[in-house]
Parts: structure tokens; sequence; C-alpha cells
């Protein structure tokens, strides 16, 4: 494939005051999907990641472990079940690693600081106001929530000392007009936040050095200072590429940026005090940053600090990687928050990987393994009408993927590919291959329905390999796809796969797993990390389902008419609803509504769904959408209201 030109793309750089957990790891995924996705279609790509290893938190840590701040960072780092395991473990794809300790890069930061200090974007003062330790951030009193950090909600402490300032507040004009009139930043709803508190109440200069601790990069012009965490780590994006140094020499090839991910918490300092810093450097914009939103557990941001973290390597053992990879991605939209749960994943993998994909290779490759000698298929083949749906389906695929994966929605393109997946699974409905393969007659229509399955999954497998990396190549395998067929220009094209392919059957991809067993399962090793002081595995109780705005926005609003209505067995809150959508297919929808109305008052109304969230697990049941209702407060009592249509209104007409 020619190539299209280069593609430089990093997540942030992670502070390893301790293991990371699976928040860390969302980004990393993702970061490493969005890469993986352009060198399949022909970019030339670099992907940086790495740890941000300065800072008094770490000082601190370090002296309580009885070691260095270096051997602390290289034990979190370097050491066994650290970052680069990790990354190593989830299969991320990474061209460069940077560390703040690097010598390359803290004889950079030296250099840009005093080129800074030089020209007058950097002047010494005193320093005087808030600091949040756990952030390593500054914050007037203004900006503080209830007397505390913006950002974690915990104490800050005064803090006076001599220190170096950048003039961030020159730039305020420049800032404030690169946010409102780009697309910059991204989500939207990031800029009206950054604006509103930060650029209208006044941009104040930058506290950008310290005296109180000496864990940091040195200002080499003047002893006693250390330069502040968030000028040393910001410039890792140019350094690691070669930037006033001559360790790298890519810098001219690849900057500026593409895209930086980062977490929504972190958005005011790539995309207020990065860009000044750039500015007073002359130097190229990023042409975007993407401020993703959190995994919560409970509601609540996971944080290490508060202990409420999953363990990533945990998970990735007992589910396998590509399974948590798939999870983080196909689950939550990547702009928005998502609520973590064992039970969310489990679900997923049953529902997605074990039911539909998993299901369609297995029964594909079986019984063309059974039908025909040696698993090939031949050349006589017979065409019919019933193909054209999913022939049309199939062929467009690539089309619809590629503009959602340019938007980074990634839970969009995994809905397309399994759109083609439960197409393809009833397709094999529809034509029935066990009743062709009585009559040998119809071996060449045979032939072509299986055909047609494989060329199905092989159009799938190649764009789910960003994602899946592991599993899709080892469907390419199993159908037989040579590696001309299964690259990004094959994907656009059916008819790819030859007419004669061989299949060879591998193991089930994705075993079902007994819910209620594995949660079980699941507690008990919880209850064991805590004896054993590891980090705990949170498994979170059901809770009614919460959608935030920007998931909300994407939503599709459906009129539902209600075919049945029951309880759920051992559970007083959940009824389940059997709903007809307009698709011809029956949805099942359950419901945390018992106390409020009896089934049989709900059968025949018309009701508004939420059809397109993913599927989810609730008392060993799916429920695939979500009831809208409204919960108000009338004479001291919580009531309840389904939103309920005319019931003239159509199944499956579009509401919103």
């Amino acid at each position: 494939m020619s190539n299209k030109g280069k593609f430089y793309i990093t997540t942030p750089i992670y502070y390893p005051s301790d293991k990371l957990h699976i928040g860390h790891a969302y980004c990393t995924v993702a970061t490493d999907v969005m890469a993986r996705y352009k060198r399949l279609t022909g970019y030339d790509v670099m992907f940086l990641t790495g740890t941000d290893e300065h800072g008094q938190k770490i000082e601190d840590k370090a002296k309580e472990a009885g070691v260095t701040p270096k051997q602390y960072v290289d034990n979190i780092v370097e050491g066994p079940r650290g970052v680069l395991d990790l990354w190593k473990l989830m299969n991320i794809s990474n061209d460069r690693f940077i560390r703040t300790t690097d010598d390359y890069h803290q004889a950079a930061v030296q250099k840009i600081f005093k080129q800074l200090y030089e020209q007058g974007d950097i002047y010494k003062g005193t320093y005087k106001g808030k600091y949040c330790k756990p952030c390593e951030s500054f914050w007037t009193e203004s900006q503080l929530v209830d007397g505390k950090c913006p950002d974690c909600g915990r104490e800050v402490q005064d803090a006076e000392e001599e220190a170096y300032f950048f003039r961030l507040s020159k730039y305020a004009d420049r800032i404030q007009d690169l946010l409102e009139n780009t697309d910059f930043l991204e989500p939207r709803s990031r800029v009206n936040e950054m604006i509103n508190n930060f650029i209208k109440p006044g941009l104040e200069d930058l506290c950008v050095s310290r005296t109180s601790f000496t864990w940091g990069v040195p200002v080499d012009f003047d002893p006693g200072h250390v330069v502040y965490v968030w000028i040393d780590a910001l410039t890792n994006y140019i350094t690691a590429l070669g930037y006033d140094n001559d360790r790298y020499d890519d810098y001219d090839k690849f900057w500026p940026a593409d895209v930086h991910f980062v977490g929504k918490e972190i958005v005011r300092f790539h995309s207020i005090i990065w860009p000044a810093i750039l500015m007073a450097l002359n130097l190229p914009l990023p042409k975007k940053v993407f401020g993703h939103g959190w995994l919560l557990l409970d509601g609540g941001k996971m944080s290490k600090s508060k202990g409420n973290v999953v363990d990533p390597y945990l998970l990735s053992e007992r589910y396998g990687v590509d399974a948590l990879r798939f999870f983080l991605l196909r689950t939550f939209p990547f702009g928005s928050d998502g609520n973590f749960s064992n039970e969310a994943l489990i679900g997923t993998i049953n529902t997605d990987l074990a039911n539909d994909l998993g299901n369609l290779l297995s029964r594909t490759v079986s019984m063309v393994g059974k039908y025909f000698p040696g698993g090939t298929l031949p050349a006589e083949q017979t065409a019919d009408a019933l193909d054209d749906d999913l022939i049309a389906l199939a062929s467009g695929l690539r089309d619809r993927y590629e503009a959602v994966m340019e938007r980074f929605a990634f839970q969009d393109a995994l809905s397309e590919v399994f759109k083609l997946v439960s197409r393809a699974n009833k397709y094999i409905d529809e034509t029935a291959p066990w009743v062709l393969a009585r009559d040998e007659a119809n071996k060449p229509r045979l032939a072509r329905v299986m055909y047609n399955l494989l060329e199905s999954l092989r159009i799938s497998a190649v764009l789910l390999t960003p994602f899946m990396p592991d599993t899709a190549a080892e469907i390419l395998r199993q159908i037989g796809a040579c590696p001309c067929c299964s690259d990004w220009e094959s994907a656009g094209k059916w008819g790819s796969l030859s007419a004669t392919v061989t299949v060879s059957r591998g193991d089930n991809l994705f075993p079902r797993i007994d819910v209620e067993k594995e949660l079980a399962a699941l507690e008990a090793l919880e209850a064991q990390a805590r004896k054993a002081a590891l980090p705990a595995v949170e498994v979170e109780p059901f809770a009614q389902e919460q959608v935030d705005f920007d998931t909300f926005c994407k939503s599709d609003f459906r009129a539902v008419k209600v075919k049945a209505c029951e309880n759920v067995k051992k559970s007083t809150k959940l009824l389940k609803f059997t709903l007809d959508d307009g698709s011809g297919t029956d949805r099942q929808i359950l419901s945390g509504i018992a106390m409020y109305y009896k089934p049989e008052e709900l059968v025949g109304k018309t009701l508004v769904a939420i059809i397109n969230l993913p599927p989810r697990k609730m008392m060993g049941q799916e429920s695939c959408g979500m009831l809208i209702s409204a919960v108000h407060t009338e004479h001291g009592e919580e009531k309840l209201h389904l939103l309920m249509v005319d019931d003239a209104i159509p199944a499956g007409a579009k509401l919103c």
C-alpha cells in the first residue's frame, strides 16, 4: 500500500506514583487502536507514550518506601507488572516510550526553560496561593470548589516560595481564539469549560519552578529551583521527537502532532498551557487535543489514592487481552464517562464475542469442513437474490467504519462491524445450509452461501484488527484468508477471498461465561486480594442505568410497543419487557420499575426507548436498551412515570 503520509498520536505521560489501573489502560488502548487503524490505512505512524516521573508526590512516596526517587519510579515503570509490562500485556504498539528522567529529555527541558527566560516569557517572583500536592497543581482561591482542588476534590495547602513564572496571561487572547474558533479541542463541550472556568475569569501567569523539593529537572542557571512538573511533562511531546536534543531526529517529520489523547482532568494543561508554551517558542501547535471521559466505579472516578481501582492484569489474564480491549471501546463512547463493572464486561463477552462473533466463525468453519471435502469450497457456486442484502451491507462497511473512526467514535465503528456480524448470523437462518446439504444438487448454492459467510467474516476481521489484533488474525487464519485479502484495500471490496478457499478449524474464540459463577469467583479473588494487601477487583452492584449528556445526544429514541411484561425472578426491582421496536425481531429490555408499575398495566402501551445502547446483563438476563422515565417527588413521596406516547405511533418510529 502506498504511504498516505505521517500521523503522530500520543497518550498523556502517566504519573507513576503507584501501579497503573484500568483507567490508564483505557486511554492507552484507545490510542493504540487509532495508531493501528492509521497504519492499516497506509500512514507512517509515530505513537508515543511514557511516564511523568518528577514532583513532590514522588519524592514523598520514595521517602516513605526508604528508596531514592529514581529507584521508586524505576520499580513502577520497569519492575515486575509495571508500566512496561502492562503495555506489553495489553498489546500496545507504541513506537516510542519516554520517561521524564531520561537524560536527553532533561537536558532539552533545561534549554527550553532557559530560552523562555531569556526572551522574557519566564520571570522570577514569589508564589503565594493554594497547591494540590496529589495533582501537582497550583490554584487561585476563586478556582477552588468548596475550598478544595477542583480536579480531585482533595484538600489544598497554602504555599509561599520564590518561584519562576511563565507569562501565560500574555497568550490569553490567542488561546481563547484557538479554542472558540477552531476544532483544536474536542469534544466541543470541553471548550466551554475551559473558556468559562479559566479564560474568562482572567488567565493568570503560571508558576513553573519550585524550591520546596528537589526531585525535578534543575534550573541550571539558578540552583535550588527545579522545573515545575507541567513544563517538564508537556514538552515530552517534542523532546521525544528530538527537539533540542540529538537522541532522535523525527521532529521535522512528525511535528505537529495530529492528536493528543488525554483524560478530561488534564485538558486544561493541554489546551491552555501547552499551546501557550508552543506559541512562546514560536512552534506549530498540535492539530487536536481530544479529552476523553473517565471510567467510573459506582459513579466515582477511579483513583489510586482512593483505592477504587480495577487491575487490568487480573482481567486480561482471566478473560483475554482482546476481550478487555474490545469491551473498553465497545461499551463507552470515547468522549463521555462510562461506568465500569465486571458484570458489564462479562455480558459484553457473552453477547458480542461468544454469541455473535465467535458463534458465526465456529458455525461457518464447521459447516464448510463438514459439507465439503478437506474444508475447500468448490469453484461451482450459485448466487441468489437472498444474498444481495448481506453483500450490500458488507460492501459499504469499510467506508462507514472509516467515517466514524476519523472522528474517534470507536464505539460506533464497532457497532458498524457488528451489524454485519449480526446480519451474517441471520443469513445462516435464512439460507438454512443444513437443509441445502441434504441434496447434492444444492451443493453449488450451499458453496455460495458458505463463501458469503466467509467473506463477511473476512471483512469484519480486517476492520477488527486495530481493536483485537490477535483475534482478528486467528479469524483470518481459520477462514483461509491470504495476506493480499487481509489489508485495508481488500476490506472495501466484496469478493477478495478466493472462491476455492480452504478453511482450518480452530478453538472457540470466546467460550461463554457463567455469569453468576464468575461474579462469585471475582468476589473471592477480591477477598483474597484484600487479605494479601493487593489492589482489589471491584464488583459493581446493579444500579439504575445512567446516561451522560454526550451519550444522550447520540441516542436513538424509538417508539416501542409492549408485547409482554413480567417480573424478573429473585428481583424486587426489575420488570422484563418484550417489545416490538419495528425491526421484526422482539427486543428485551429490563427496567428497575417494579415498585411503580404492575406488569399487566403496561401490556399494549407504547413507550419510548433508547435502542442503540450496548447490551448489558442484569440478574443473568440481557437488556438491550433503556426505557425512558422520570422520577419526581409528590407530597414527600417519590414517584416514577414511564414516557408513554400515542398508541397510534407505529413501533420503530424515530422520535429524536
